[in-house]
């Protein structure tokens, strides 16, 4: 086994305060305009500015000039660097030169400037001019024998009016095929909602965390994902709300949060609580807790009822709004105290005592991310969390509701106007309508289904709208291959990433506007764009700073100038779209009538809300009706698969405090006392020893999946940490290469990142 003596000090104290500012002075001076980068913040998520690119946590009615946090700061300054990809660039380093750099060296170099072509003869991207770079991509698309050979990608960065225009585009090509970020992530949170109320997004607005009594924190940690939701969680506590969270890890965002923004705290060097009560599941255990509260309050009903007192239960609302309250009542009462034990890590006085919170509390909010989503079981462990809240009537009505927290800051607002390889046929209805000519109607590929084409050789060309697709999918070493083999591929992109460095026969990187740049049209007219946040706000998002090379443009104009190659003007006029996004809001206003007069409700202050049935208890179900599930637990969790016995392990990979998505900003995670290095695993100390190793030790990790391919990660120090025994943790995408692909949620295809089955071995053998 090799030391590692270097990269781990204590970890911060708290989220926030002096660590977050002087990460903020950093990111602003290693962008090399510290100046303007400081103006730009200040129109973060302002009326008159920019939505943050980073996460999809709201903004409040009444917001103040500082609606940022330290990662919006990262994103902003990673986006305005003042370094640049030129053609000089390319024609420096190969793609094979630069498929040997990290992730975090590649984004490094800055932003992209020229579209550009691969030419396989030299290795190198050349530099193409647009109209050869639209029809070289239209030749490609043309030539095929079927449109559904075609994948279609979408970042949740992308704005409302380009994915819009995208997923019009590709159904006028004639596929439903829309892999995108979503199937990745919160897709079992769409699939759950929409079964138990009827739409497949939270039914909470940001002003609901100000009258709730509880907030119960499942699977997520926003001190690295969505910091701006620490402030809420820490008010909520100050006025005596009860935050209880339930997560894996002891996550320092959870605990306490020191404000940047309160100089008074911050001269003292004083934080508050950002929880209340602390639960640590085992992974894959969180249904087992919600199964068990539930016991709890229909144990404490049966009680009320014996002996006269108060219901605990809300009668009213589940016989006026809810289906099959029976048969949930039946399962819960049929699940053992032995069996919730067991699969939870959790004891039954933890659960009791996390149920009587519940009980106590008027209005509940119940909160989730990735750590709920990305197991087999995810969907029915979402469906339990609605039955829990169902009990009381904590759905529909002001300080109570359902939250999943989204991840890009646009990846609801996606899903909202069609990027979905399941339409609704009320969508593909209006389109026909609207254009006169017949939608495709099969369902298309997913990400894990595109990715089955990919390797099976279906598909022939993938045309990427943002993202990293390549270091984001899981069995990261399987699509690299699969990638290759493709005719065509195309990157729609700010900066270079190791997703543009596996071309195809024909490949083309085409750099954008980013988020935070003026966007004019031929008339010199300056643009807006638009974005959906989690609690279905959306909101106006104009650019402040000159783009980075004259030579961009805009997502909108990108996906027209392919469509209008591909399709010609004859259906739609693409060059009219791609010049006035007022035109393309209308049209979305008129497929998709909730948007109301888009163009005038997303110019008032901070936006409009798009209406939610269920927030006002309106099911669109099958039943009319919010409806329970009776799930069983499932039999068991890959952790009592393992129970860590014969050096086997579960592992979740989860985001760096220096990372958002794949995107890495910097190699530090305060947070967690890791500076330097990624390439990390943390693990209760009790398992580092029964490896026969110590902290500090450096081994393999190897994937125990039995489908006769090896997954490794190579080179991974081991870190002790208060983590469950059993549970081991890890960065992505570095460890994306030990997730299956064709292990997933049941209904939601979400890959399974947060149970993979893991074995460790000393470093440099082969067996």
């Amino acid at each position: 086994m090799t030391q590692n003596n270097g990269s781990e000090k204590a970890p911060s104290a708290a989220a926030g305060g002096w660590g977050a500012l002087k990460s903020v002075g950093r990111q602003l001076m290693g962008s090399g305009k510290p100046l303007s980068g400081a103006r730009t913040m200040l129109k973060a998520n302002q009326p008159d500015g920019f939505d943050c690119p980073g996460c999809a946590w709201g903004d409040p009615e009444h917001g103040s000039s500082f609606e940022f946090c330290e990662n919006g700061v990262k994103a902003v300054a990673w986006e305005a660097t003042r370094d640049r990809v030129t053609p000089a660039f390319f024609a420096e380093h190969s793609v094979s030169e630069l498929r040997t750099w990290s992730d975090y060296a590649l984004e490094k170099q800055g932003r992209l400037t020229h579209p550009m072509r691969y030419d396989a003869d030299s290795d190198r991207y050349v530099e193409v001019t647009w109209d050869d770079a639209f029809a070289g991509i239209a030749a490609r698309l043309n030539a095929l024998d079927d449109p559904n050979r075609a994948e279609f990608y979408t970042s949740g960065r992308a704005s409302n009016e380009a994915a819009f225009l995208y997923q019009m585009f590709v159904r006028l090509y004639g596929t439903n095929n829309f892999p995108d970020c979503s199937n990745m992530c919160h897709e079992a949170s769409g699939v759950a909602l929409t079964e138990a109320i009827g739409i497949g997004k939270g039914t909470v607005l940001l002003e609901d965390f100000e009258k709730a009594d509880a907030i119960f924190v499942v699977g997520q940690n926003p001190g690295t994902n969505h910091p701006r939701m620490l402030a809420d969680l820490r008010a909520a506590t100050q006025r005596g709300a009860r935050v209880v969270v339930f997560n894996t890890l002891k996550e320092k965002g959870l605990h306490r949060f020191a404000d940047p923004q309160n100089k008074l705290e911050m001269i003292r060097g004083g934080s508050e609580a950002t929880s209340t009560d602390y639960y640590r599941p085992r992974l894959g255990g969180d249904m087992a807790v919600f199964r068990g509260m539930a016991k709890v309050v229909l144990a404490a009903e049966e009680a009320a009822q014996a002996t006269g007192q108060p219901a605990v239960l809300d009668h009213a609302f589940l016989s006026a709004h809810t289906e099959a309250f029976e048969a949930y009542r039946d399962a819960v009462n049929a699940t053992s105290w032995d069996e919730i034990e067991d699969q939870s890590g959790l004891s039954r006085d933890q659960i009791t005592e996390a149920a009587e919170i519940y009980l106590a509390s008027d209005r509940v909010i119940t909160t989730w991310a990735m750590g709920i989503t990305q197991h087999r079981h995810s969907v029915p462990m979402i469906r339990e969390i609605a039955n829990f809240m169902f009990l009381r009537g904590n759905v529909g009505r002001p300080g109570a509701g359902l939250c999943p927290v989204r991840g890009h800051s646009n990846v609801q607002g996606d899903r909202t106007v069609g990027i979905n390889e399941k339409a609704p046929a009320a969508l593909l209805d209006a389109m026909e309508r609207e254009l006169g000519v017949a939608m495709p109607r099969d369902r298309g590929h997913n990400v894990l289904q595109a990715i089955g084409a990919m390797l099976s050789g279906d598909a022939r060309a993938f045309i990427a709208l943002g993202g990293n697709f390549a270091r984001a999918t899981p069995d990261s070493a399987l699509i690299a291959q699969a990638m290759q083999n493709l005719d065509l591929t195309v990157n729609i992109a700010t900066k270079l990433n190791h997703g543009h460095l596996l071309p195809g026969t024909h490949s083309y990187i085409l750099p954008c506007l980013g988020r935070t740049e003026i966007d004019k049209n031929a008339a010199g007219v300056r643009q807006i764009v638009t974005v959906e946040d989690s609690m279905s706000m959306v909101h106006g998002s104009g650019g402040i700073n000159p783009p980075a090379a004259k030579t961009l443009k805009s997502e909108v104009q990108i996906v027209a100038g392919i469509a209008r190659a591909t399709l010609g003007n004859g259906t739609v006029d693409w060059d009219a779209l791609a010049q006035d996004n007022d035109k393309i809001r209308d049209l979305i206003a008129r497929v998709l009538p909730i948007f109301g007069d888009f163009n005038a409700e997303v110019r008032k202050p901070r936006g409009f809300h798009l209406r939610n049935g269920a927030s006002e208890r309106e099911w669109n179900t099958p039943a009319g009706r919010a409806t329970f599930s009776a799930d069983p637990l499932p039999e068991q969790t890959e952790w009592q698969n393992l129970r860590g016995e014969n050096r086997q392990f579960v592992l979740q990979t989860f985001r760096s405090h220096d990372q958002y998505n794949t995107t890495v900003y910097g190699m530090d995670d305060r947070y967690r006392g890791v500076y330097g290095e990624r390439n990390v695993v943390f693990m209760h100390p009790d398992d580092i020893a029964a490896l026969g190793a110590e902290p500090g030790d450096v081994m393999d990790v190897v994937g125990l999946h039995e489908d006769d391919v090896d997954r490794i990660a190579p080179g991974f120090r081991l870190v002790a940490y208060d983590i469950p025994k059993g549970c081991v943790a890890g960065y992505y995408p570095e460890l994306n290469v030990l997730v299956p692909h064709q292990v997933f949620g049941d209904k939601s295809f979400t890959p399974a990142s947060k149970s993979v089955p893991v074995t460790f071995r000393p470093s440099g053998t082969s067996a």
